[in-house]
């Protein structure tokens, strides 16, 4: 999966990514559910093995425009792995008390401990984007939030951190249909909101505060994966596809018991 792994220091433009992209799995769409089954199965035993060892920590940070398909990924790709030891923390606008802190704050308590897989479902990527788009802050605020992003996830990884980072990437034609499903499927009508329109209208905006977040973020020790979103099947599969290899990378081994067993009978 490393054609959609941004390198350190690599200035990218999202339009060179093509979010209707499918070129790394054969067979298309029909053959997407049982392979994504494989990987699923795989990544319950290799977080079994994180969790058992306890030893190393993961952090999956998921970052969209709306309609991306976070919590789409999230039910897709974690939701067939055994819930102990993994959990999912959102960050929504900033409430008044962490507004009065720095604004890693209220971050730094959800990332994972020894053994656990934690997904941000959006993430303190927020404060160098909506903050940007909409003039919250000024440019030399965001622009030096970079290198304290940078700094802060160094500091996880030499903690025994894992971290990788996926920016799902999607057309504007491809998100106005995703709007119109859920302004027309009285199922999904209830996650239509209006306010999503106004963002939409700051598209060009968010691009470039995504272009230039992850060019100056994705570090040796912290990677972006810019992942085609346009095909919710493809996405999932290369999600889980670099959420394995990264698990594997890390040889993970069952801890040896306290005590020598052979000896102990169970009458």
């Amino acid at each position: 999966m490393d054609k959609y792994r941004v390198k350190p220091g690599q200035k990218i433009k999202l339009c060179d990514y093509d979010p209707e992209d499918k070129s790394q799995f054969s067979g298309g769409k029909k053959d997407a559910e049982p392979r994504l089954a494989e990987l699923v199965q795989k990544l319950d035993e290799l977080q079994e093995l994180l969790y058992a060892e306890h030893k190393h920590k993961i952090l999956v940070i998921l970052q969209a425009l709306d309609t991306g398909g976070k919590d789409g990924t999230i039910r897709a790709v974690f939701s067939g792995i055994n819930p102990q030891g993994v959990h999912v923390a959102s960050f929504k606008v900033p409430t008044p008390e962490e507004q009065d802190h720095d604004f890693l704050w209220r971050v730094h308590p959800k990332v994972p401990g020894k053994g656990e897989l934690v997904i941000f479902n959006r993430s303190h990527y927020e404060d160098v984007l909506v903050v940007r788009v909409h003039h919250l802050i000024s440019k030399d605020v965001w622009r030096q939030r970079y290198t304290e992003i940078n700094n802060f996830e160094q500091m996880l990884v030499e903690e025994g951190a894992t971290i990788l980072k996926f920016y799902l990437n999607l057309t504007k034609n491809e998100q106005k249909e995703r709007l119109q499903e859920r302004l027309d499927d009285p199922k999904k009508r209830w996650k239509f909101n209006p306010a999503d329109l106004k963002e939409r209208a700051l598209w060009d905006d968010y691009t470039s505060a995504y272009q230039d977040a992850i060019s100056e973020t994705s570090t040796e020790w912290a990677p972006w994966y810019v992942i085609p979103a346009n095909h919710n099947w493809y996405r999932n599969l290369v999600v889980a596809s670099v959420m394995v290899q990264a698990l594997e990378d890390l040889k993970l081994k069952y801890p040896e018991p306290a005590e020598d067993l052979d000896r102990i009978v169970i009458e």
